[in-house]
């Protein structure tokens, strides 16, 4: 059963202490989860903390509902992962249409007014 409510994801990002805390593992445990598994991507800052958006956090959540809950070992957690998008995911995408390109297209604008404000 997940630990995270998807509709109490309510910022853009959150930092790995809140995600580990989230589902109550270490920090290190998510770490490696990154290295095997390759959907998990966060974005890092200037000083490299990942960031994790709504989406990467439900990924590390169905990751962690097929290794601790369920005894999948992590060969058959990936094949699981690649083989059915679960119904959360579906919901989740549902709901957040455009949330991506949105978040996308802002970036751009900030590294356009940053790159404005260095040249004044």
């Amino acid at each position: 059963m997940s630990k995270i409510d998807h509709n109490h994801l309510t910022k853009l990002y959150y930092s790995i202490g809140e995600v580990a805390d989230m589902l109550d593992v270490n920090a290190s445990l998510i770490r490696f989860w990154e290295k095997e598994f390759p959907t998990i991507k966060p974005k890092k800052n200037k000083k490299g903390n990942r960031l994790y958006t709504p989406k990467e956090i439900l990924k590390i959540d169905r990751i962690y509902i097929l290794v601790k809950e369920k005894g999948y070992t992590l060969d058959g957690a990936r094949k699981a992962l690649k083989s059915v998008a679960t119904d959360e995911q579906k919901t989740y995408d549902s709901q957040n249409k455009g949330t991506d390109e949105v978040i996308l297209h802002l970036e751009k604008i900030k590294t356009k007014l940053l790159r404005l404000k260095k040249e004044h």
